[in-house]
């Protein structure tokens, strides 16, 4: 491995964080103050790091798909761990290990949160921990990728590190240049939610919150009662739109811009995507109707929204879901492995990937039956290689791999099945809430020290999808060459 330039790129990716900073210390500034001193201090340490880090001077700047994913992996954790520091240094959250696991969830957009009392932080606190989501939505090295285009040739391996979904699909011939399409369309589409939450009356701040957590799929609210606390149905609806439209894959946007919409209405996962999302909100709203006397507005209402909330791995909330039927409970677990789509800000294993698998299984009884016939998996019309296949059994594998080894470890704790097998899916697929002592109406606060690191590195490991975090255990990929 080229060690040089792989923390040398991780020094620039630092030294973003450090000027993404200085935005929550204006805001501080503006509202008091108080949590100013703080924020100013882990600026100075995490530029003086990154700063540091830049003056290697790598032998040469052949960027392979190996440093491509050791950059991601590492620049994720310390991103994590260097935006902790404020939470820490200010005392807002004084045990490392839970400040760790507060950014590790931004910056993933799991959402998850140890805070009892999300309101006690100051407003400069707030606005950084939303703002990791709207960072960590589209990625941090997307990020880079677009304000530092000259961080390496063949950068393409970092941003198929960092974008979730079986492929990266490349808009135009220059990763940089791709990188600001992708920022412009994010920033687009924020604006747009931006405008729609002020034209209800909601507060600037309050808009920006709650915009940036529903960008970036990620659902930290700066009330403990998250959307619910705002009692408007205009509210609810226009995040319940938005969260869907964050989880769609940001290509077809592109596709729709340049007047290519048979590229849009030919997405298959699109239209499993929104299928699902239509018949799952509806037996859901009917269990609420047969089984907890809802009226069926009401019903429609809360299951469209916590549906949304759970397909696009927001995390906002409206709802206990928790205190929901079984068959409504057992439904929104079934999303919450899957999530969003590919080449979107949400997590989970994909829809192309769930669709991908079915088209296996389907292939692999064709060839039992008919031992002899030629059988190729097809979607949208192109043919899959075997490659991109084997891609997919091997992600399935390491999901449940990972997810069977992590619930053990955070069994030691002692809490229920439910809570447990539940919070390491929420943090492997990047949702927020689970079930039992992690629903809607709880926090992560009750685990130890130990187990909140398991899930922090979850969270990290299912944002950028196993691979890139796993290599890093493998000795062979630190010789170097």
């Amino acid at each position: 491995m080229n060690k040089r330039l792989t923390f040398r790129l991780i020094g620039y990716v630092l030294l973003v964080e450090a000027a993404l900073m200085l935005v929550p210390l204006i805001v501080s500034l503006i509202y008091g103050g108080s949590d100013a001193k703080a924020i100013v201090v882990s600026l100075a340490i995490t530029a003086a790091a990154g700063g540091l880090l830049t003056l290697l001077k790598p032998r040469n700047d052949n960027l392979r798909a190996r440093e491509g994913f050791a950059v991601v992996a590492l620049s994720w954790i310390l991103l994590s761990f260097f935006g902790a520091l404020p939470f820490f240094i200010h005392g807002c959250i004084p045990n490392m290990a839970d400040a760790f696991f507060e950014t590790a969830s931004g910056f993933s957009t799991t959402g998850s949160t140890i805070l009892t009392d999300v309101e006690a932080l100051p407003k400069g606190m707030l606005f950084w921990r939303s703002l990791t989501h709207f960072v960590g939505g589209m990625g941090v090295l997307v990020l880079s990728l677009a304000l530092l285009p000259k961080m390496g040739a063949r950068s393409i391996y970092l941003m198929r590190a960092e974008s979730p979904g079986p492929s990266t699909d490349k808009l135009v011939p220059r990763i940089g240049k791709n990188a600001k399409i992708l920022y412009l369309l994010y920033v687009g589409l924020t604006v747009l939610m931006l405008i729609a939450l002020l034209c209800t009356g909601m507060s600037l701040y309050d808009a920006l919150i709650h915009a940036l957590g529903t960008a970036g799929t990620g659902g930290f609210s700066n009330y403990n009662a998250s959307i619910a606390a705002f009692r408007s149905p205009a509210v609810e609806i226009i995040v319940t739109v938005f969260m869907a439209l964050f989880g769609i894959n940001f290509s077809l946007y592109y596709y729709v811009i340049r007047g290519n919409w048979k590229g849009l209405l030919q997405n298959s996962e699109l239209r499993v995507y929104l299928i699902v999302m239509v018949v799952a909100s509806v037996i859901i709203g009917g269990n609420l109707v047969l089984q907890m006397d809802y009226d069926i507005p009401s019903a429609l209402r809360y299951s469209f929204f916590q549906v949304n909330t759970v397909m696009s791995t927001s995390g906002f909330g409206t709802a206990d879901f928790n205190l929901w039927p079984q068959l409504s409970r057992t439904i929104l677990v079934g999303l919450m492995l899957v999530g969003a789509s590919a080449g979107s800000t949400g997590g989970g294993m994909k829809w192309i990937r769930v669709q991908l698998l079915c088209k296996s299984m389907v292939r692999e009884i064709r060839k039992t039956v008919h031992p002899k016939s030629v059988n190729i998996v097809k979607l949208d019309g192109h043919t899959v290689n075997e490659n991109t296949l084997a891609g997919v059994h091997g992600f399935f594998f390491a999901y449940f791999a990972v997810l069977v080894i992590a619930t053990l470890l955070i069994s030691i704790d002692g809490f229920s099945f439910e809570t447990n097998v539940t919070a390491v899916i929420s943090a492997l697929s990047n949702i927020g809430p689970g079930l039992g002592m992690v629903g809607p109406s709880g926090n992560y606060s009750g685990f130890s020290d130990f187990s909140t690191i398991i899930l922090s590195m979850c969270m990290l490991i299912g944002r950028l999808e196993f691979f890139p975090v796993l290599m890093l255990l493998a000795p062979s990929a630190w010789k170097a060459y």
